[in-house]
């Protein structure tokens, strides 16, 4: 099989961390790629640097993606989804841009592109439930999130997953279910979706 990588899109509270979790529990294979983070806040989960090494980084063209939010800045470097692929891993990617996904998935491996998706309530439960210090930040991103992929109704997607219908660990399974078959991505009804 062709190396393979899954984009994890959605807003805050959708479930990246906990499905990215239930992934690895399924296939040790899978691993959660660290985005290089500029900034502060929380620093589980990233590989924390400069902003000028990520600029040194864009530069070079070795940036597949790069963002702000939270005040912090965030990247996606070639380099360390060449090393994840090449050691055998899938990697998994939390985006929360349209852009960042599609930019992510110019990368030449065989892509499983996720949209997760959860009510404003739920992402509200779910951030206080894991306290969150920035609920407020984190509601206006679910809201910018929203209006992402209703600025990019046309971008397709391999699964739309409603993940307060479903556990995570069900969510991981049909993953891998979509990875191992290859399944194509396409155009989905997003204005149903979010309503």
């Amino acid at each position: 099989m062709s190396p393979s990588g899954v984009i994890l899109y959605g807003p805050p509270g959708s479930g990246k961390d906990a499905i990215t979790g239930e992934l690895s529990h399924l296939r040790p294979e899978f691993a959660l790629f660290q985005r290089l983070k500029a900034g502060s806040g929380r620093t589980t989960g990233y590989r924390l640097t400069a902003p000028e090494h990520i600029e040194e980084l864009a530069q070079a063209g070795e940036v597949l993606y790069r963002n702000s939010r939270y005040d912090a800045e965030y990247a996606i470097d070639r380099g360390q989804v060449s090393t994840l692929v090449d050691s055998g891993h899938i990697p998994v990617l939390h985006m929360g841009q349209v852009v960042g996904a599609r930019a992510v998935a110019t990368f030449p491996i065989s892509w499983v592109r996720v949209l997760l998706w959860c009510p404003e309530e739920v992402t509200r439960q779910r951030c206080q439930g894991r306290g969150d210090k920035d609920l407020e930040a984190r509601l206006k991103v679910w809201h910018e999130t929203r209006q992402d992929l209703l600025d990019h109704a046309a971008e397709p997607w391999s699964l739309v997953i409603r993940t307060d219908n479903v556990s995570a660990a069900q969510a991981a399974r049909t993953i891998n279910e979509a990875r191992l078959a290859s399944a194509p991505a396409v155009v989905r009804d997003i204005r149903q979706l979010v309503g």
